[in-house]
């Protein structure tokens, strides 16, 4: 069991040849920092430092974001008409997955970092992790173009928001970017939709 958390770790964060699929640990569901402290503690900070996020802090981080929270399959973030439309993109400085909520693991996507052609801030572009919000049309089929723009940007925001509250109970960095390369992401993704938002996330720089 140590030698395959460790190899999934490698996997993750320092990248593989062969780089698959990854089925993320349990989430932890429980206890935590207090609501009213975690919303004191909120905060927008650009700096982070390169150490890579545990695939523990990972697996709770993708839950907390967009995980599946009760037995009907409705998940920690509102949406509206329940249509799940957000799919979270994860950028590794060696690979891209989706995170797939329901079964709460990483879709292997592709190998490499993309991380220069998708954020255009430099402090954002050496971030060990970025999350790309992406709402997906194929599952807004009802919904005219402006229904579209404007529910995937509110549903973006709601995940966005449990991020933020996430981070601030681990004492990670983090700051949502609405300055995205799309049409560069949208080419290599491939998706039919809309990249929203992105969000770094990343460790304090030690002082």
């Amino acid at each position: 069991m140590k030698l395959l958390f460790f190899l999934l770790m490698i996997n993750l964060s320092l990248g593989m040849t062969n780089a698959q699929d990854i089925r993320l640990p349990e989430p932890s569901k429980k206890g935590g920092m207090p609501l009213m402290e975690a919303l004191n503690r909120r905060q927008s900070v650009r700096e982070m430092s390169g150490q890579e996020i545990p695939l523990n802090t990972l697996s709770d981080l993708l839950w907390a974001a967009q995980g599946v929270n009760r037995e009907d399959g409705k998940r920690t973030a509102p949406s509206a008409m329940n249509m799940q439309e957000i799919d979270v993109y994860v950028y590794t400085p060696s690979a891209v997955y989706q995170y797939i909520p329901g079964e709460h693991m990483l879709k292997h996507i592709l190998n490499g970092d993309f991380r220069e052609e998708t954020v255009l801030q430099p402090y954002a572009q050496k971030a060990p992790l970025i999350l790309l919000y992406v709402a997906n049309f194929d599952k807004m089929q009802r919904l005219d173009q402006e229904q579209k723009n404007f529910y995937g940007a509110a549903d973006a925001a709601f995940i966005s928001q449990n991020v933020y509250l996430f981070c601030a109970q681990e004492h990670l960095n983090t700051v949502v970017l609405g300055m995205i390369s799309r049409e560069a992401i949208k080419e290599r993704l491939g998706f039919n939709g809309k990249a929203q938002l992105g969000q770094v996330i990343g460790y304090p720089i030690p002082r």
